[in-house]
């Protein structure tokens, strides 16, 4: 399936509302006042002038909400631990999940015999999972359970069973800064190849809708020198130019 990213609301005029709220920092005049005189590229011109500053603490203001799907649980437990955001993922205890998904790393994908074991394996849980809520289910109906709360109990326990490969789906909201922070960390190639392709398409998608604002966002090897060190990948100079063209 490959992960699927949309960008489902933004605070509206995001740039402008930015500019305003760093230019009072600046400003013996009131917000009225500064939004008035506000015009397109005068926006353009300090906003960027703030991001090539680092003057971050006024993009704080606007936050962006995205949906992601095709993505595992393994890229959910990372990107639950950016702890300045929301989030709300399809749950495991209330839905029952009759033929899961999966994700299929791409390394095990390009191999036959490793993506055989692979498949054979999500099979063996799927069938284990089934089995376990059946046998739950009767336990509980027998002691007087309704069938809705049997079988809710049955899903919650027999979900142990299934892998971090198993397909989830995800609604979370960050700030702008919590996503410039989340796009050094997880665009670097040194993130797990799944939250990469997470991180680089979010990072598109604000592009649309607020491309002065994240103009140098990216992995931190954008606009300074990699911080890996001995553990970089060596590649900085390419990927600048994959950042900084977009």
């Amino acid at each position: 399936m490959g992960v699927k990213v949309k960008l489902l609301e933004y605070t509206p005029n995001p740039e402008k509302l930015i500019a305003s709220a760093a230019k009072l920092c600046y400003s013996a005049v009131g917000v009225e006042e500064i939004q008035e005189n506000l015009e397109e590229d005068k926006i353009f011109k300090f906003l960027d002038m703030l991001m090539s500053y680092g003057h971050e603490s006024p993009i704080e203001h606007v936050s962006f909400t995205f949906a992601a799907e095709g993505v595992s649980r393994s890229l959910t437990h990372q990107l639950v631990r950016h702890r300045i955001a929301s989030y709300s993922q399809q749950s495991q205890r209330y839905v029952k999940l009759k033929q899961f998904e999966y994700v299929i790393p791409p390394q095990i994908e390009k191999d036959e015999e490793g993506k055989k074991i692979f498949i054979k394996s999500m099979e063996n849980c799927q069938n284990s999972y089934n089995e376990l809520v059946d046998i739950l289910e009767k336990k509980y109906l027998k002691e007087g359970a309704s069938k809705t709360n049997a079988e809710k109990k049955a899903i919650e326990d027999a979900r142990y069973v299934f892998p971090n490969a198993c397909e989830t789906k995800i609604v979370f909201t960050m700030n702008a800064r919590s996503l410039m922070n989340f796009f050094k960390h997880r665009c670097c190639n040194r993130a797990q190849w799944e939250i990469r392709d997470l991180a680089y398409s979010m990072l598109l998608e604000v592009k649309k809708v607020a491309p002065i604002l994240f103009k140098y966002s990216g992995p931190s090897c954008v606009n300074a020198p990699c911080p890996e060190g001995k553990m970089s990948c060596g590649e900085m100079i390419q990927i600048r130019d994959k950042y900084l063209s977009k």
